[in-house]
């Protein structure tokens, strides 16, 4: 077989090699590469001499499969985040909604998982994917409460104007505790005078808020995992 250098074209001669090639071009001295028996073998899919099974495909064996269906766990947080957002807005207008609301959202990860298993039936489960997929209802959830709370607080505030009486009512819990720790300890004045300005009371309203928002994220991881491990012991039992 007659071998030609890969840059000017030229016919190699017979070399020194234990397979009778040269190392470089007697016309441009350009270095000549050599593939080795296995690297020919990888790249046109032959037999590989001396292997352990003796013959090879030259291609890399396909991915794992992903455990979890995450478009199909997504569609089903938003569609229960949505109905949770939407009663918590009418539940800030109608009482007896209220504790509908709060159901609903403390058992988004449940209902998720029983909507993702309902449209998986396949697919697995135990508590490790239930914690993961809890997580991410989690987030949806937490985003769209968040979205849900500050677009009602922008109507109720611009458009009906009827948050007056709340900020009455938040304002004089405040002023209640800060008297009652006034009285136990003395406070500086301009200490006093931040405490009850109306920059503090919104810092302390959305710390709240914040804090809420993350014992929901692991009130939905710990639902989530206690889902799945349930939902993996009934599968097993049937």
């Amino acid at each position: 077989m007659r071998d030609y250098c890969h840059r000017c074209g030229y016919e190699l001669p017979a070399g020194d090699g234990a397979d009778g090639s040269t190392a470089f071009c007697g016309h441009c001295g350009s270095p000549q590469l050599v593939l080795s028996e296995y690297s020919e073998a990888l790249s046109t899919g032959s037999p590989v001499a001396g292997g352990a099974s003796g013959s090879t495909t030259g291609t890399l064996p396909p991915p794992l499969p992903n455990p979890i269906d995450w478009e199909m766990v997504i569609r089903c947080a938003l569609l229960v985040a949505g109905i949770a957002a939407g009663l918590s807005l009418v539940a800030s207008r109608v009482a007896f909604v209220s504790p509908i609301s709060s159901v609903w959202t403390i058992s988004a990860s449940l209902t998720t998982l029983a909507l993702y298993q309902k449209r998986r039936p396949l697919a697995q489960m135990n508590a490790k994917i239930g914690a993961r997929i809890g997580v991410v209802v989690g987030v949806i959830l937490a985003a769209s409460l968040s979205t849900a709370g500050a677009a009602g607080v922008l109507i109720a505030r611009l458009g009906l104007h009827s948050m007056g009486e709340f900020d009455m009512e938040f304002a004089s819990a405040m002023k209640a505790q800060i008297d009652q720790l006034a009285a136990s300890s003395p406070i500086p004045a301009a200490t006093l005078a931040f405490l009850k300005s109306a920059e503090f009371r919104a810092t302390m309203l959305l710390l709240g808020f914040l804090l809420l928002l993350g014992f929901l994220m692991v009130l939905s991881v710990f639902g989530g995992a206690m889902a799945g491990l349930l939902r993996s012991r009934r599968r097993a039992a049937s």
